[in-house]
């Protein structure tokens, strides 16, 4: 697999797909990232009679490497087939995209438009963008044919929720990324949750990664990042929904989802995203992300570096731990304050960031300026890694 992009799946976020691509190695496909084919060349064998018109081909990469196949697959984006509306002087997009309004109207209000040629307005902030997905384009066929015979309606705008499976795992996104978010400049807040697909007592429960961006300001949702083998394409839809609603991190608290053990939890996952985000707004969970941790990890001994503590148990703690991290299990903490020093800011962390919490507001109502990392180890490792994996994906083997 060669991508330009520095990261697998480049709309999401990179640590959220380091788990799918760490997945895709195991299931013996190579990732060539941050690299991009320059040539295509039929493979002559010794012996040829005359060039060859099928068989091999050898794939140049503009790093020098070079791959042999038996089969290319090119996907390498999507531009509009905008040929005719140009001719007809229809106004389009930067990108190339037909400009509709809301009723699926091209600049000559004659002229209808839709699917995935045609520039929509995103929900999270109005932007114009080119979205192609199946089921945006079908409801637009249904709005312009409906606007033609006379009827009323508007289309509601786009906001991108979609998904994809490779080998048994699956990765969904809705709304907007952070990276998006970032380069529209709106502000925005995010936490990371791992919770199980369904009850943890029940059997075969499995992990899903999840991460939401919120306004710091209202806690309005502004998008939703999902990774894992069960159960995503549930979670992913419940908020897409919440950002269509215009809902919040506390309505999310608060939203009564279907729950038997084999299905969910009685604390559902969209619920989780609401409770942590809710209380970071409340200003009951003070968090830290490991993107500002990892720089701190890099340049230790500074008399501002934090004292990390990790409350997990010992055993987990020997599998791997932040560099430089303290070890005071949660049970042990109460009984070990002294050990913690109190002149230092203190950034605390576990598996998935449960524990974490509860270490933070134990510390917090004992007067120590404290923070819990969003995510704990696990999120902490998927951020290391997608900043290390870039360099190892370009290896020749």
């Amino acid at each position: 697999m060669v991508e330009l992009s520095d990261q697998i799946l480049p709309p999401w976020d990179a640590e959220m797909v380091v788990p799918l691509a760490k997945h895709l190695q195991t299931q013996g496909v190579k990732l060539h990232l941050a690299d991009a084919a320059a040539a295509f060349e039929r493979i002559h064998r010794a012996g040829d009679a005359k060039p060859r018109q099928e068989g091999p081909i050898r794939v140049r990469l503009q790093s020098g490497l070079e791959l042999e196949a038996d089969l290319v697959i090119m996907s390498v984006g999507v531009r509009p087939e905008n040929r005719l509306a140009v001719e007809a002087n229809l106004e389009v997009g930067p990108r190339g995209g037909i400009r509709v309004n809301r009723s699926m109207q091209t600049s000559d209000p004659d002229i209808y438009a839709v699917g995935d040629a045609v520039e929509v307005q995103h929900f999270v902030d109005g932007a114009g963008v080119q979205i192609a997905l199946g089921g945006p384009a079908n409801r637009q066929g249904r709005l312009a044919a409906q606007h033609l015979l006379g009827r009323s309606g508007h289309y509601r705008v786009t906001q991108g929720t979609s998904i994809v499976g490779l080998f048994g795992m699956a990765a969904a996104m809705t709304g907007y990324s952070e990276k998006m978010l970032v380069r529209a400049e709106i502000p925005h807040e995010k936490i990371y949750v791992h919770p199980g697909h369904h009850a943890g007592y029940y059997p075969g429960a499995q992990p899903i990664s999840i991460k939401l961006l919120f306004c710091p300001q209202t806690g309005k949702v502004l998008g939703a990042q999902a990774v894992g083998w069960e159960g995503v394409d549930k979670r992913i839809d419940v908020l897409a929904m919440a950002i269509q609603a215009g809902m919040t991190a506390y309505d999310l608290e608060e939203a009564e989802l279907a729950y038997a053990p084999q299905f969910g939890s009685a604390k559902a996952p969209a619920n989780m995203t609401g409770f942590v985000a809710a209380g970071v707004l409340r200003g009951d969970q003070p968090i830290v992300h490991a993107a500002a941790l990892l720089p701190m990890r890099n340049d230790p001994g500074t008399a501002a570096e934090p004292f990390v503590l990790d409350v997990r148990n010992a055993d987990e703690f020997a599998e791997g731990h932040i560099e430089g991290a303290v070890n005071i299990s949660i049970d042990q903490l109460r009984q070990r304050l002294d050990d913690v020093p109190c002149d230092r800011s203190v950034i605390v962390y576990c598996k998935v960031g449960m524990r974490g919490y509860l270490a933070t507001r134990l510390l917090a109502q004992r007067g120590y300026q404290v923070a819990n990392l969003s995510g704990g180890w696990t999120t902490y490792g998927h951020v290391a890694e997608a900043i290390n994996f870039r360099p190892m994906a370009r290896t020749a083997d």
